[in-house]
């Protein structure tokens, strides 16, 4: 039995709980909230055992082993070096972290420590993906991948009110990028490996927050990818990846429900289905989690598309020129020469 405790009081970790409750081998311990009254509330409403206001209790509790982190985004990294630190399995939402530094030193902690760290990114542990990732071959040479996931949030209409919560604070690593780009860059590098070259532009709203955006790619081997993304419209049109002899239609990138090829001669083959494309595929996620934990050696194969994820999104975000707080205490730190240069108009 994985006993583990939450920290954030959120929605997100509401359909977390409501995923776990299908995994037999989790049990929830305990929650997390700077607010008692809030930590009781939620307990009481999720059956959670114990309640902490005190994130050094909670690394403590030697009733706890592993810990579900959905803080805003800036809090990712102190959150889960100090459980890792002190021994804790952690799975933290998406954006896992604010920057590829702050991943990499994680990574060391969780190593350190032979704990496992695992982003929350639902979408690449569905049935769904794991049908893109092996149908991709009936494709041929793939040229493009154009995923997009445009949703407008029902915060923006408080922002446009003048209220301004979390998801369009820039002050807590959020924004555009961070809460659904991420959703087209995770899976664009798990599939094909980071681009050669990136170019990016955004769309900023009045108090500095990106709304929308959009990061092009190109790979030596000559394939492209367009990512766009949106807090603020809605899009209706599916992701697809292009190959020489067909195409793959994606219905959701973030939530893969459907997956159909098209091939080159017009007949199409349907890989992947789910009726009820509404259900919870957090489980997924968690399943693996439990896995990982369960074979107890530390390791974990994906994080590397965690790593390659922010160094896109870093260097989209240099690109734009959206900066965080938590940039701050890594700008001492060498940025790594990953990308190439495109040419300026006129060299």
């Amino acid at each position: 039995m994985i006993r583990f405790a939450t920290i954030g009081t959120n929605f997100v970790t509401g359909w977390m709980l409501e995923a776990a409750r299908s995994c037999p081998k989790l049990h929830y311990a305990a929650v997390y909230s700077r607010s008692a009254e809030k930590a009781r509330e939620f307990a009481s409403r999720h059956g959670a055992e114990a309640i902490h206001t005190d994130l050094d209790a909670l690394a403590d509790d030697p009733g706890v082993d592993a810990v579900y982190i959905a803080s805003p985004n800036c809090m990712h990294f102190e959150q889960a070096a100090r459980m890792l630190a002190h021994g804790k399995h952690v799975l933290c939402e998406k954006t896992i972290t604010s920057n590829r530094h702050e991943l990499a030193r994680l990574l060391e902690i969780a190593a350190e420590n032979r704990v496992i760290l695992l982003e929350a990114m639902r979408s690449v542990f569905d049935p769904g993906f794991r049908a893109i990732e092996e149908n991709l071959h009936k494709l041929g040479k793939i040229r493009r991948a154009s995923f997009q996931y445009c949703q407008y949030s029902s915060r923006y209409d408080k922002f446009k009110a003048g209220i301004v919560e979390n998801a369009f604070n820039p002050a807590l690593s959020n924004g555009s990028l961070m809460d659904i780009g991420v959703y087209c860059v995770h899976p664009l590098v798990k599939l094909f490996g980071r681009p050669d070259r990136i170019v990016a532009d955004a769309v900023f709203l009045d108090n500095g927050v990106d709304g929308a955006g959009t990061i092009l790619g190109s790979w030596k081997c000559g394939m492209q990818s367009e990512l766009l993304y949106s807090k603020i419209t809605n899009s209706r049109v599916p992701s697809q990846i292009q190959g020489e002899a067909g195409s793959m239609i994606i219905r959701e990138i973030a939530n893969p429900h459907e997956v159909t090829i098209i091939r080159n001669d017009g007949t199409s083959e349907c890989v992947y289905s789910r009726a009820d494309k509404s259900s919870n595929n957090m489980v997924y996620e968690l399943r693996e989690w439990c896995r990982l934990i369960r074979e107890g050696n530390g390791e974990n194969p994906h994080n590397r598309a965690s790593l390659l994820e922010l160094e896109v999104m870093d260097e989209a975000r240099r690109l734009t020129g959206i900066r965080f707080p938590a940039d701050e205490a890594w700008k001492e730190c060498s940025r790594p020469q990953v990308f190439r240069s495109f040419p300026q108009n006129g060299d």
